[in-house]
């Protein structure tokens, strides 16, 4: 693999860049991983002055929320490596301004942090004036609607790139503790051997978040929670989770047991999934007045292969939550006698691996022991690792994606394969939608979702935290 020369950003005054990309490409400089010059494209008549601002004040913001210090050094660095082109992404002259400005190197990646609609006319912008030869180019989820625009798209693209050039963005996927879950089931022998249909209850996958949509309604009223996340961050953990040992840790290997798995995922139907809106969010700006979109989902789910052939797997996301989370919980079956039990009306509570994914990160393993005092009963004991305060403070997932794209490597990217396959599972879903249930602000979800799991859902984040 070579190392790219050059990065260009499309999108460079969007909300994106702002939030993750440049956070991201100020971390870089400070790790000395940022060695090439970036070039942004935006349509805002902004100077250059006001573009480095631009970039600065997103950093600023992001080191105050994480309260950081600044290191004006870095920052003065990164700002003389930014540089902005400025046009309409449908105007030919744009793409001529931007191959005089890179002219002289010789692998960009170009990162398209623009809406999917936009993709092929800026790509077909990058073809004409031959800057799509060697490049790589990076595309944001969502990719599609659904099926038939995923493959439309797909078609598009192809046109004029290559596979191996097109570099498809699921941030979860640079996230160390998604990648955590490969380590801990194939690291690790004393998991492996029970990790499947014959010692797991159950799988619950968890992704909720305690705020709303945050003045996107003209964005998220297009998309909803199934497109915005299940389909592409709560499968890539689920297959994280369920998929069999790779042959290697190459990126096709991985990519090849990745798509066995959700291959196998038996396809959702509309009364399999519950769909929630949260009371007040017909009232956002930017949302449409009788709009339909859920901003909650949770359904239940099978993969029909040898391993887990009968396990009911659990996913929910939602805005306007109880509380932010971020959570995998593996439960496990009940010995087959209860030896500890004084009571068989309360069996003891099932063992646990909770893998939390969120800032916090880490894994939790909840076992029973034995009670003090003369009764042979058990109480449940929690064994709690938090990575960072273990392994490290981890790079964030935009940082280790963009220098994997530099790189070359695909191995955090998504493969089109399984993008078609992960569309295909909610095809009937997308057409004919479930009817809406309301929800308030500061809940679970409506409560047919809380009754789609026997027994309920695992207690989530905070409240599952028992360490002080």
């Amino acid at each position: 693999m070579s190392r790219a020369d050059v990065l260009v950003l499309f999108g460079a005054t969007g909300d994106l860049a702002k939030k993750k990309l440049f956070p991201a490409l100020y971390e870089m400089e400070a790790t000395g991983e940022l060695e090439i010059p970036v070039f942004a494209v935006a349509s805002s008549k902004w100077t250059q002055e006001e573009f480095k601002m631009r970039a600065s004040s997103s950093i600023r913001e992001r080191k105050e929320v994480l309260e950081e210090p600044v290191d004006e050094d870095v920052l003065n660095k990164l700002l003389d490596k930014l540089f902005l082109v400025v046009g309409d992404y449908k105007d030919p002259l744009t793409f001529t301004k931007l191959r005089e400005a890179i002219t002289g190197f010789k692998l960009p990646v170009i990162y398209l942090a623009i809406t999917p609609g936009m993709f092929t006319d800026v790509t077909q912008g990058l073809a004409n004036v031959n800057l799509t030869a060697s490049a790589r180019v990076v595309v944001e989820k969502p990719f599609g609607r659904d099926l038939s625009s995923a493959i439309d798209l797909d078609e598009s693209l192809k046109k004029l790139l290559p596979e191996d050039q097109i570099y498809r963005i699921d941030h979860y996927l640079g996230k160390e503790s998604v990648e955590d879950l490969l380590a801990f089931r194939f690291a690790n022998t004393l998991f492996e051997p029970v990790w499947n249909r014959n010692y797991i209850s159950n799988i619950q996958i968890t992704m909720s978040e305690d705020f709303g949509i945050e003045g996107r309604g003209n964005f998220y009223d297009e998309v909803g929670a199934l497109r915005d996340v299940v389909q592409n961050h709560l499968l890539q953990v689920l297959s994280m989770l369920t998929m069999e040992p790779p042959i290697d840790m190459s990126s096709r290997a991985l990519q090849d047991e990745k798509l066995k798995t959700l291959s196998s995922v038996r396809k959702q139907i509309p009364d399999d999934v519950i769909r929630g809106q949260y009371v007040g969010y017909l009232d956002e700006t930017g949302v449409a007045k009788n709009s339909q979109t859920e901003t909650f989902i949770a359904m239940k789910l099978y993969i029909d292969n040898w391993r887990w052939a009968g396990v009911p797997i659990y996913l929910r996301t939602g805005k306007k939550m109880a509380e932010t989370t971020m959570e995998a919980v593996v439960e496990f079956k009940q010995p087959p006698r209860q030896l500890f039990s004084l009571n068989s009306s309360k069996l003891p509570d099932p063992n646990i691996v909770r893998f939390r994914m969120g800032r916090h990160d880490g894994v939790d393993l909840s076992l029973q022991a034995k009670s003090p005092g003369y009764a042979l009963t058990t109480n449940t004991i929690d064994l709690t690792v938090e990575f960072a305060a273990a392994l490290g403070e981890r790079k964030e997932a935009y940082e280790r994606l963009l220098d994997a794209a530099i790189l070359g490597d695909h191995f955090r990217f998504t493969r089109i394969d399984a993008v078609l396959q992960s569309w295909a599972i909610f095809d009937d879903v997308l057409k004919a939608p479930s009817k809406l249930q309301p929800y308030f602000e500061g809940s679970w979800g409506p409560d047919e979702a809380q009754e789609l799991v026997p027994g309920g859902w695992a207690i989530c984040g905070k409240a599952a935290d028992k360490s002080p």
